[in-house]
Formats: structure tokens, C-alpha cells, sequence
């Protein structure tokens, strides 16, 4: 019997049951992030990276409970560490279409291929913390890569 508190904790875990799609659920979770990032992107600096700081440790708690629920390691389903990986992504940058198309292909590109460490975490961290971690690297280094070309052009 599936209870209240767990019907919740999937329902936020797969963005909204956005992580039920029957095809690339991470992609389509990475889009559901937008609306979040557009919202973080009204915030001065200071704040913004409160709300994120803040989501990421909701999420990760979220995350591991729902990997115990499903009784399976990283459920595709559970698409969470998606939204705060691109609210990673596009932290700090400007949200008009260059840096979203940009920001959104960059961070499906480090989540899918796993660069190292990306591979390594996804792999050796267990739980929620593994979940969560391998996609805040992502959103890290998608985010270091627009500024990087920034920086340089």
C-alpha cells in the first residue's frame, strides 16, 4: 500500500510526473526546470543562490526516499536532480533564448555522456547524494562552458 507522504515524494521527485514520459524523461525534466529558472533568474545573486542551495538539499532528500520507494538505483523516473541541475546551468545568466537553448543542450550533453568525474560519482555515490551529484556537476560545468566562450569571445 502506497501511502500519502510517499505519493508526494514521487510526485516531486518525477517533476510533476513529468518523469513518466515515455521517451527521455530526463530531457523532457530538464525542460520543466524552465519556469523555476526563469523565477530563480529574477533574483539578485544573493538569494537566487539561497533558493538553489536550499533546493538541492530538499532535492536530495527527495531523491533518496524516492530511490527506496521505487526499490531500484537512480530511477529514470525520478527526473528532480534534472530541474536543479539546469537551475545550476543557467544560474546567474541571463534568461533570454541564447543562453536556455545553450544551457539546455550543454547540460544534456555532460548529463548523457558523463565526462569524468561525472561518470565516476554517478557510479562510486550511493543514495540520493549520487542522484543528485553527478547532475549538479553537469549543470556546473555547463554553466563554466557559456562563460568560458563568454570570457573568450
Amino acid at each position: 500500500m502506497v501511502t500519502w507522504k510517499q505519493k508526494v515524494i514521487i510526485f516531486l521527485a518525477t517533476g510533476g510526473l513529468v518523469g513518466f514520459a515515455p521517451v527521455a524523461p530526463g530531457t523532457f525534466g530538464s525542460l520543466a526546470a524552465l519556469p523555476l529558472c526563469l523565477l530563480i533568474s529574477s533574483m539578485r545573486i544573493g538569494p537566487a543562490l539561497i533558493v538553489v542551495v536550499a533546493m538541492i538539499m530538499v532535492s536530495t532528500w527527495i531523491v533518496h526516499a524516492a530511490e527506496k520507494i521505487e526499490a531500484q538505483k537512480d530511477p529514470s523516473q525520478v527526473v528532480l536532480d534534472e530541474i536543479c541541475g539546469m537551475a545550476i546551468a543557467l544560474f546567474a545568466l541571463p534568461f533570454t533564448p541564447f543562453f536556455i537553448i545553450g544551457e539546455f543542450a550543454l547540460f544534456r550533453v555532460f548529463d548523457i555522456l558523463k565526462p569524468f568525474p561525472i561518470r565516476w560519482v554517478d557510479k562510486k555515490v550511493p543514495g540520493g547524494p549520487g542522484i543528485m551529484l553527478d547532475d549538479i556537476i553537469a549543470g556546473i560545468f555547463a554553466n563554466g562552458v557559456i562563460r568560458l566562450a563568454i570570457h573568450l569571445l
